[in-house]
């Protein structure tokens, strides 16, 4: 039924209009979703990282959607470096962290986080790629992966195996101790110039114990359906696209915390102001 009391008529009008502006800021203050990245620049965007374990590259991928997460992530790493294996796991499970799984999943390898939040830019660009794109990465992550082992860098040794076919898979030779390679993407990704020692291109830093105590971050159940273009975290497809970033919890059997809540300074006062009354 429409009413014809003016005043009614008014204060509709009111509501309609308050409801237009609410929606019209909140898609003028939503963000554009990322611009869409060719080849080529996908390509160097994962340059540095295609060459890790499929597990580690599957983690450093997702990880990357939270790029907020990384640099206090990485500061706790850092601070905690003299942990190791379940003593590690057991600091993260008392320190309730706050960040995303995914995040904590790194924090055993604290210079892969160095890396990542030593240029925030270029982890932004990862995580945002691997949302509004995840195909059209692995796709780069393959072609990367296929420069490096037609000339001659990529290949079989005491940290990895390499398998070869239409696809190729990077596996940590110990599912329990991974290494993370250190390279130079200018020179494994290039024809090796005259002379050049290939065996030496692509070295490995000291190895890093993933027991079972780190299973509810996803470890060992962490992969690639490089064929159907799937990353397998936890034994679930992760599925976080740059339209459900603000919604998907991707599931884990790691209890999640929330953020500390911020204490303004007028609570402080008040707080202080009770006591003087006490």
């Amino acid at each position: 039924m429409i009413t014809k009391n003016p005043r009614i008529q008014r204060r509709l009008g009111i509501g309609c209009a308050a409801l237009v502006l609410f929606g019209a800021v909140a898609f003028a203050q939503a963000p554009p979703p990322p611009p869409i990245l060719p080849p080529q620049e996908l390509d160097r965007l994962v340059s540095r990282i295609a060459l890790y374990p499929d597990s580690l590259l599957a983690q450093v991928l997702a990880g990357a959607t939270y790029t907020d997460e990384i640099p206090p992530a990485s500061g706790w790493a850092n601070e905690h470096s003299y942990l190791h294996g379940d003593a590690l796991a057991n600091a993260i499970n008392e320190d309730h962290l706050p960040w995303d799984p995914s995040v904590q999943a790194l924090l055993p390898f604290p210079s892969v986080l160095d890396t990542m939040a030593r240029d925030m830019a270029w982890t932004s660009q990862l995580g945002n790629a691997f949302m509004a794109q995840q195909q059209d990465v692995m796709d780069a992550v393959q072609r990367e992966r296929r420069k490096a082992y037609d000339y001659g860098y990529l290949r079989t040794g005491p940290q990895i195996v390499v398998t070869p076919g239409p696809y190729i898979g990077i596996a940590a030779v110990n599912p329990g101790l991974y290494y993370v390679p250190l390279y130079d993407p200018l020179i494994v990704f290039a024809p090796p110039r005259p002379g050049l020692f290939i065996g030496g291109a692509i070295r490995f830093g000291g190895g890093i114990t993933i027991g079972a105590a780190f299973a509810p971050w996803g470890w060992g159940h962490a992969s690639f359906g490089w064929n159907t273009h799937t990353v397998i975290i936890n034994n679930h497809p992760w599925a976080r696209t740059w339209a459900t970033r603000r919604t998907y919890v991707h599931p884990y059997s790691v209890q999640r915390y929330a953020p500390a809540r911020r204490v303004e300074h007028h609570e402080v006062h008040e707080h202080e102001r009770r006591e003087e009354r006490r």
